[in-house]
């Protein structure tokens, strides 16, 4: 029986991804496998992508009726057991569609159109037989029983579907490329390297429904004339690669791997490959470079993937997303897929909202939905309730969009024109507290250190940069350091090598041109308009205001307040480490801040 079909009896499912298991959720699975009542069967699922309310559980009483329940604790729990199960009586406190909840999870999911996230925390994600009850493989029967290579490809092409790594390729045309090379054996390599931060996409997609990617990946193979592929997945992924594990063995058992699939002339089979956590081996060479047992370093294209890729032979190579997607498309139909989105930009994208948003998670909207509707509709607007400043979308090699165009429409034409990019998928959310430099500066800090270091661009260029957005900050900049960064930004980004160095000045050239005068006040004024630059920041005591309490002396950690006991308090500005200890302890609004 799977998690969302009718059954005679009670059921729970707690959602156990890696958000729900931080939230406490196996807490809750452990006490309920020795406190379950009689009869109530106890199941799991992955993710559903309401990550901000955790941890959750699906309760299906006889009949199929669900009940959904969040935020829960143990004595949550042992209410819900006593009075809905044993009683018959619904908690409202804990239901996601009561009171204020009901109009949060209505804004949240409203605008959703979920095909790659159907699954998500439904299906128990290491059972295929909850995976077959809901058409899982059904495409792939389809596919072997009514298709071409050709057709298939076709299918494809017509449905528009753009690879969601970051690039937007189309996804027909890459298949049919590796489709017409010569050469075989053939593969196929499924891109599972998530190295953005902020972004888990899909890594809540190989926790909570392996088996669609296997289904997406298999179909690919197929067109492409593979019989072997690999699933190159992070080994900081530990409960995607142990569902993926699973799933691959269950496939096999079931004869959806291997030798003559399904009865027919198609051989297949799959294997995983653990990465070691380095950013670049998310480019497509790096990652073919790391399978092979090579350094992951990227090369010089052509030959492209597709007509000289692993082992020398011609490859295709697709990110869990977009493999996700290809089942959906088979059993609907193309038309369904690019009746969604724009006109260049069809079907649904996944993001990943984190940083100040009210409403963290993991959503799936058309492509062309404004950043407004997602940021502020969807996620609620800030967490911190301050005014929204920017977000940064595609991750450190993304770029810092300023609210001023959060009606920019999402996709992928529309946000490269604001010198961002959509990236795999990654948002993360600021507001008026975030210094921009500085924020340029931590993404840099990332991609410098992620460098593979083989081109002297982004080797040297990146440390360069690196050490101008350092002096800023810390406010020793020199003038013309501003005229320095763009011009080694623009170098970086037209000499580097691969993708990731070409896309490693983006927060920079992004912030400057739409937050200059942050920089200018760094460098001219010594001042950090959002105050978060420590070594720009100045403390001081409003005598009027203090009453001499002591409360910030106690604070202090390096003793820099000193004073009599009802009496204005001083800070010493050279042994002042500004923490902000003293502001935090203050009651009376006596602590400024420049």
């Amino acid at each position: 029986m799977n998690s969302t079909g009718a059954s005679s009896t009670w059921r729970i499912a707690v959602g156990l991804g890696s958000c729900g298991i931080a939230a406490g959720a196996m807490k809750l699975y452990k006490h309920l496998e020795t406190h379950l009542p009689p009869g109530v069967v106890l199941k799991k699922t992955g993710c559903a992508g309401l990550c901000h309310r955790e941890p959750m559980l699906e309760l299906y009483e006889p009949g199929g009726k669900r009940w959904t329940y969040v935020e829960l604790s143990i004595e949550a729990l042992s209410k819900i057991l006593t009075q809905h199960i044993g009683e018959g009586q619904p908690v409202d406190e804990y239901l996601l569609d009561r009171g204020e909840r009901a109009e949060q999870t209505h804004a949240y999911l409203g605008k959703q159109k979920r095909i790659v996230l159907e699954n998500c925390g439904l299906i128990d994600p290491e059972s295929i037989d909850d995976y077959l009850a809901v058409q899982g493989y059904e495409a792939l029967k389809k596919v072997l029983n009514e298709y071409t290579p050709q057709a298939l490809i076709s299918l494809i092409l017509e449905s528009g579907l753009r690879g969601r790594g970051g690039a937007g390729f189309l996804t027909g045309a890459k298949w049919k490329f590796t489709q017409e090379a010569k050469g075989t054996p053939k593969y196929i390599i499924c891109n599972g390297d998530e190295g953005d931060p902020g972004a888990f996409m899909d890594r809540s997609v190989l926790e909570s429904d392996p088996h669609r990617v296997l289904e997406g990946m298999l179909i690919g193979a197929y067109a492409i004339g593979a019989s072997r592929g690999f699933l190159y997945v992070r080994a900081e992924y530990p409960l995607a690669l142990k569902h993926l594990k699973t799933a691959i063995s269950q496939a096999r058992e079931r004869g959806f791997l291997g030798q003559n699939i399904l009865g027919t002339k198609f051989c297949c089979d799959f294997e995983i490959r653990e990465g070691a956590g380095a950013f670049v081996c998310g480019e497509e060479t790096a990652l073919i470079a790391s399978i092979q047992g090579e350094r992951g370093t990227p090369r010089i294209r052509p030959p492209f993937p597709a007509v000289q890729g692993l082992f020398k032979q011609p490859t295709t190579i697709n990110n869990v997303e977009t493999l996700a997607n290809v089942p959906w498309i088979v059993r609907h139909g193309a038309a369904a897929f690019n009746s969604l989105g724009t006109e260049k930009s069809k079907g649904t994208k996944v993001f990943a909202l984190a940083g100040k948003i009210k409403r963290g998670g993991l959503i799936e909207v058309p492509m062309g939905i404004t950043l407004r509707e997602v940021i502020e509709g969807i996620g609620g607007g800030s967490s911190s309730g301050k005014p929204l400043k920017a977000v940064q979308t595609g991750g450190p090699s993304g770029g810092c969009i300023p609210v001023q165009l959060f009606d920019t429409p999402i996709d992928y034409d529309e946000l490269a024109k604001t010198g961002a990019i959509m990236g795999s998928g990654g948002m993360v959310v600021m507001d008026q507290d975030a210094c921009m430099v500085d924020a340029a500066r931590f993404f840099l800090t990332f991609t410098k250190s992620e460098s593979c270091g083989k081109c002297t661009f982004c080797r040297i260029g990146t440390q360069r940069m690196l050490e101008i957005l350092t002096r800023i900050t810390a406010g020793k900049a020199a003038p013309g350091d501003l005229e320095l960064l763009e011009e080694l930004a623009n170098a970086v980004r037209s000499a580097s090598l691969c993708g990731l160095g070409q896309t490693a000045p983006n927060p920079v050239l992004t912030t400057v041109r739409y937050f200059r005068s942050e920089y200018e006040a760094h460098i001219t004024e010594k001042r950090c308009p959002a105050k978060a630059c420590k070594a720009l920041l100045r403390y001081n005591i409003v005598s009027e205001k203090c009453i001499g309490c002591g409360a910030c002396m106690r604070a202090c950690p390096s003793r820099a307040i000193s004073g009599e006991r009802r009496q204005a308090h001083t800070i010493n500005q050279e042994t002042c480490v500004r923490c902000g200890a003293c502001l935090e302890a203050c009651r009376f609004d006596a602590i400024s801040v420049q």
